[in-house]
Formats: structure tokens, sequence, C-alpha cells
């Protein structure tokens, strides 16, 4: 719903661009639809003629409310006035004078990628004598996660801030709210009042996920600019920089595979390389920025990067990150398994959520293979099994419970998690000596999150190594990831989540494939003979997948050796020893790197034990590297410059800035998931997707309200008592005498209800 009312707005806002006259004469070509498109069918173009103009690159809009303020700011189109306002406002996409991307790549440690985005866009579409709220909108890529904006509009400033929500003096709220996440990796900003003409230079940092497959890396920035932000080249020079830095964080090297913009290799030191393009172009670019390179490695590889701690760190101790990369070694057996999928099929999961999560887990089961048993189980209110017992996989089995799910996933009842997971641990206690696992996968939040997780945990324990791998998969917002994250961690599986309904099978897929390829499993360090402090921040160390690499972070007081042994056990159930060299980073953020994972994990944990001393760790986290939390809040303050030079102007470095005291907040929303919403979950609302649209029973309502409160408006306002006043006796009395009939019949009618219960 979000994104169609976005896009309408974009669509409308496209249409008012036609009142704008070129510097150079003549007005804007319209923008035209994307190649492809079925003519034949008017929907589904318009369909996709909405999709398209979703931002798939950093883009700036004017929000228009009052339609005459659209005119070129520097030649008047003397266009005939337009009267009324826009509600919803229109949004007019500005045109973008320069950009430059600079990706950090760090495919050691959690394999994360740190973007960095300058731009500058010019409000082309204002007349000079006014102005309008400008919104900076943001694609991030696979997980992103917002890590500041700064944005210079003339005199004014505004920066991204992280508060504590319990220090109400640290800045004073007194403007609405100005952004958020539109959706999950789609941030925006609004700027108030940028006036016609001027220039918006801001700079956007985010972090996210580097893809994995088969051996190689990959990062994929959103880069795709619409035709229409072009600025005439006679006019404009365009110029577009991208810089780009890959640390593999490992000695081995490294292979460049393939990029989609032309890139120079500009230095290459020890385990670090760098590369620059920089061009002036006509048009800015179509396509996505992708860079691909794999880390040489046939085998089982690792290290281990260590970093002291700060002064403003949340914890003394020293900061250490274990990965293990698991190679390209095709003769590596993956471990036989016995799965158990639970899925829930309460109300809430209605329409398209779980027809996404019954086409997962088709391809699930097509990928298990001979050797391997699984089960299925349907849960709500009730619960229903596929089988009385684990079934082993063949091709009539298979057949089978695809048949079975198309029965038996129908949307409707409550939500009760405890219940199918006993069940689940009950049908492993015979895993025919298979790996274990259970797949989670809910949309709702409940009351008793807590105890399951203590008794998982307790059950877990008592089985020892052969203990029931769990992993989980968190359906929208409703659902308390906080919950599946901790309940994961406890069982050495993996967590993923989907928040809107277009991802949730390509989302389930990867984190069936990354969860079910299990290579090495029980792994241990011997840090513990060296130092007396060795922590890692999840509960137990995960299994290794051939699917993704494994990160473990935490905390260690003492001196660690050069080289620490990592052991585990491979699917012959043999022992393999994994030498891990201790390397300390002085060129690697790591602090900041892991500071998403440690963060979660943290509050997590606070979230189980309910403990504040953690939750002031959060916060410390939090603030200390500019990431909104649970217990924190991001904000966007203003503030006013004295002086703005030119060439200042353009680096977007103020000289000098106001007071604290002139300074106003404006909360940033969605930046963070709650703890679940467990009212919600007995409702079985379906909103916690923000692509959902309501029934359709209730639009028709809700046109029906609006068309009736409009005609009560009509008879309710002073316009009508007005009319009275002028009415002539003749109709007045015609007007009280129908009155009295309608009354009179109301009076009837109500009568026989009492006195004859209805009856004629």
């Amino acid at each position: 719903m979000a994104e169609e009312a976005f896009a309408r707005a974009v669509d409308d806002g496209l249409k008012l661009t036609k009142r704008l006259v070129l510097p150079g004469g003549g007005g804007l070509p319209p923008p035209r639809p994307p190649q492809g498109m079925d003519r034949d069918d008017p929907a589904a173009v318009h369909g996709a003629w909405l999709q398209h103009l979703l931002p798939a690159a950093p883009m700036a809009y004017a929000v228009v409310v009052d339609p005459g303020a659209v005119d070129s700011p520097d030649v008047p189109s003397y266009q005939p006035h337009v009267y009324g306002r826009l509600d919803p406002p229109a949004l007019i996409p500005l045109q973008m004078r320069e950009v430059d991307l600079r990706v950090d790549c760090v495919a050691g440690g959690c394999a994360t990628a740190e973007v960095a985005l300058r731009a500058r866009w010019w409000v082309h579409c204002v007349t000079r004598s006014r102005a309008c709220h400008c919104r900076v909108v943001v694609p991030m890529g696979h997980q992103g996660s917002i890590l500041g904006a700064e944005v210079t509009v003339g005199k004014r400033s505004y920066n991204t801030h992280v508060i504590d929500t319990e220090d109400n003096s640290a800045v004073k709220i007194s403007m609405p709210e100005s952004g958020g996440l539109l959706k999950q990796e789609l941030f925006s900003l609004t700027i108030p009042q940028v006036g016609g003409g001027e220039d918006i230079f801001a700079t956007i940092r985010w972090s996210q996920k580097l893809l994995y497959d088969n051996g190689q890396f990959s990062v994929e920035v959103p880069f795709r600019f619409p035709q229409f932000v072009n600025p005439l080249p006679k006019v404009f020079m365009k110029k577009e920089k991208i810089q780009l830095t890959v640390n593999s964080g490992v000695s081995k090297e490294v292979i460049l595979q393939g990029t989609s913009h032309p890139l120079k290799e500009k230095g290459r030191q020890s385990e670090k390389l760098s590369f620059l393009h920089e061009a002036a172009v006509e048009n800015w670019s179509t396509k996505d920025f992708t860079f691909t390179y794999t880390v040489y490695s046939g085998d089982l590889s690792g290290r281990v990067l260590v970093k002291p701690s700060t002064l403003r760190d949340y914890d003394d101790r020293d900061m250490f990150c274990l990965f293990l990369l698991p190679g390209r070694n095709e003769d590596r057996k993956v471990f036989r398994k016995a799965v158990v999928y639970i899925i829930d099929t309460s109300g809430s999961m209605q329409g398209k959520p779980l027809e996404s999560v019954k086409n997962a887990m088709a391809t699930a089961l097509s990928d298990l293979v001979q050797g391997d048993f699984f089960n299925i189980i349907a849960f709500n209110d009730e619960l229903h099994s596929f089988s009385s017992c684990l079934e082993q996989v063949n091709d009539k089995t298979i057949e089978n419970a695809i048949q079975w799910m198309d029965l038996n996933f129908v949307a409707q009842g409550g939500t009760d998690i405890m219940h199918p997971l006993s069940e689940a641990m009950t049908l492993l206690s015979n895993s025919h000596g298979a790996l274990p696992q259970i797949y989670l996968v809910t949309d709702g939040s409940v009351d008793d999150e807590r105890n399951i997780c203590h008794t998982v945990k307790t059950q877990l324990v008592n089985r020892g190594p052969k203990s029931p791998r769990v992993s989980t998969f968190g359906l929208g917002s409703y659902c308390n990831h906080y919950f599946l994250r901790m309940l994961a961690s406890i069982g050495k599986g993996h967590y993923a989540a989907a928040f809107d309904t277009g991802s949730i099978e390509g989302r389930m897929v990867q984190w069936f494939q990354k969860a079910s390829n299990t290579i090495v499993s029980n792994i241990s360090i011997d840090a513990i003979k060296h130092i007396q402090e060795f922590e890692v921040d999840s509960e137990y160390i995960p299994d290794v997948s051939a699917k993704y690499p494994l990160c473990v972070s935490g905390r260690y007081h003492g001196k660690l050796p050069e080289t620490l042994i990592a052991k585990g056990h491979l699917a012959d159930m043999s022992e393999i020893s994994i030498e891990l060299k201790v390397h300390h980073v002085k060129d690697i953020p790591l602090d900041k790197l892991l500071a998403k994972q440690q963060m979660d994990l943290l509050t997590a944990k606070a979230w189980l034990s309910e403990n504040k001393e953690l939750e002031r760790k959060v916060v410390k986290l939090s603030i200390h590297n500019s990431l909104p939390s649970e217990y924190t809040r991001m904000v966007l303050l203003q503030t006013s410059l004295d002086k703005i030079d030119p060439a200042q102007q353009a680096k977007n470095k103020p000289i000098k800035q106001s007071s604290p005291d002139e300074r106003s907040a404006m909360p940033l929303r969605g930046l963070t998931l709650g703890f679940g919403d467990v009212t919600a979950t007995r409702e079985n609302l379906t909103t916690g997707f923000g692509d959902i649209k309501p029934h359709e029973q209730f639009e028709i309502f809700e046109k029906a309200v609006g068309c009736c409160s409009r005609v009560a408006d009509c008879f309710c306002c002073m316009c009508f008592i007005k009319a009275c006043s002028k009415m002539n006796d003749q109709c007045a009395v015609v007007m009280m005498q129908a009155c009295a009939a309608l009354a009179c019949l109301g009076c009837f009618e109500c009568c026989s209800e009492l006195c004859c219960g209805g009856a004629n």
C-alpha cells in the first residue's frame, strides 16, 4: 500500500512537470514507459509503470501541495494559474547534478560493505518565489542498515543523531516526524521548506551484507537512475564518480570476477585493493553497481581478527571476530538431515504470505536428497502433521507432502508455538543417525516466548551434541524478531526474516539452503586454554554451512597466541582441526562492521533476561556507532549556519554552527523492529506487511463512509443553514411535512417492533 501510494504520487508529479520550460526553451520530454510492457493489457501496463516509478537509486523529490508553485525557477513559463491543493501531495523527481559513490567491502569478518553516497540535487520545478518540502529517498542493498545522513540546504544543515529514549534532556523534539523507513531497506528524509532553484547537498551512509555464492562474494548497490532526473547535457555537466575498496581480511589472493561499471585498479597493498571510476557522462547510470570477486580458498580456512577496545566502547575487553570460509572443495560432504518443518498457518497468514511460504517449502522439499528424513507440522490453534513419524525422502513422499500442503495450508485460527516445537522435539528423538534440524516459520508473537526459550534450551542441553538445530524465520513486523533470533542462537541455527510479501519466497529459499547445507558441526575453539576470558556474542557457535561464511564475534581479556585451533565434526563424524591465525587489524573498522550484529544479539539477550545492564550496553553501542536500537531513537537535527562559503558548501562542511538551544529535532520512524505485537497476533491482523491491501469489504465500507460523511457535511455546514434562511414559506412547509411523514413512518416501525415483535 505504501509503495503504491508513493508511486502514484510520483506519477502525479511527473504530470505536473509538463508545466515546466527548460532553460534552452521547450518543455521537459515526457517520461517513457519501460520497454517490454504488454500494451494490450492497460491494467498490467499501469501496474508496471507504477513499479517503474519506485526509486531504484538515491532520489530526491519535491513535495508539491500547491500546483501553482510548479514552474521553472529561471525561465517562467507563464502557464495559466492552477487553483486548489493536492491531497495527497505530488512528488516531482528532482534533477541530479552530481553523484559520488564510495563502497568499502570487507570479505572477512562479517562480509559487510559500508556505502557512502554524496549527491547534489537542484529544485528545478518550483519558482524562486515559492518553497516546498523535499524528500530524499535512498534504497539500500541487501540487509541494509542506515548509518547516518547529512543534508545542507542554503544556510541550514541537517544531521542524523542517535539519542537515548530515556534522556529527555539530550534534544527537544519540537517538530513532527521527518522520515525513516518507508519499507525495509528504503530510507527517507524530509527537508522542510526548500526554496525553488536551491541546491540540496546530501551525504547518506549505510551498511549492507555481501552476497555469497559458491565461493564468490558480491556487492550490489541500487544505482539505476531514471531518465527524467538527467539535467540538459548542454547546460549542466554531469560528473559520476565511484570509489571501491576491497579488504579480504585473509592472506589469500583476491580475484576479480566482474563489475557493472568500468573500474580502474588504483592500488594493491597486501590484502587491500582499491578501484576508481570517474567520468563526465551524458546520462546517469541506468544499472545497479555490482562487483563480484573471489577469495581463493580451496578448502575450509579462516582467521581471527582482533582489535583493542576504545575509550568510548561499551566493554573494556578487546574485540575479536572469528570467521570460517567454506571454500570450494566439491568433495566436502554435507550432513544427512532429519528435518521437521514447523509452519504457521494462522489466520494472519492468509493470501500471498502463505502462498509464498508454500512455494518456498516446495523448493526446500525438492532439495532434499536420498538418505534425508523429514516431516511437516502446520500449526495455528491446533496442530496438523504430515505424518506420525519421520518420512524417508523419495519421489513419492515428496509428491505426497506437496499435495498435503495444498490441502492443509489453510490460513485460519490463532498462534501457538510451544506445542509444535515440543512435537518436533519428540519426532527428532530418533533422527536415524542424521543431523536433526527444526525450521520454524511464523508471523506472530505469543505470550510465553521467554518460557519457550528456556524450555528449548533445557531440552537441547540435555540431548548434548546430537541435539536438534533450531532455525527460525520471521514474517512481517508483528512477530518478535528478537525472540526468533534468540531461539536460533540457542539452537545453533540460523535466523532470517522478510518484511514485504515480494521477498518472502526468495529469502526463505536462501535461508533453507544456508541452514540445511551443514559441512562442519559442533565447532569449538581452544582459546580458553590460553586466556581466562573468551566470550562469544551468540549463545553457541553455529555449524559451518557450505552456502555462507561463518562469522562469530565476541570479547576476550588477555593475550591471544599467534594461532588458534577450531575443531569440529565432519559428515562422516571424523574430527577436523582448522588453524586460525590471529591478526591484529588496524585499517579495518572492526567495531563498526560488527556493531549491528552485536547490538541485535545483545538486545535479544536483554529481552530474554530482562537485564537493565545489558540494555545500557546496547544504548552505549547504539550511540557510539550511530545505529538506532530498541532503547534509542534516531532524530534529524537542524542547525542554522551563520555564513556559507560556496566552496565549503560544495564540500558539505558548515563553517559555524548555532547554539544547541537553537537546534530542533525531528524523529525518524520505523528504524527498529520492536518486540512483537501479541494483540495484533490474537486478532490475526495481516498488516504486518506494508504492501498488503485491506479486504475488499473494508475498502467498500471506507468508500461508503467517505461518501456519507461528505453528504452529512453538506447538510451540516454553514452553507446549508444560510440556504434555509433564504427559503420561502411554501418550501419550508413542504420540507416540514416531508420530515413529519418520515418521522411517522419511523415511529410506526418502532411500535410494531415493540408491540408485535416485528410480525405483520
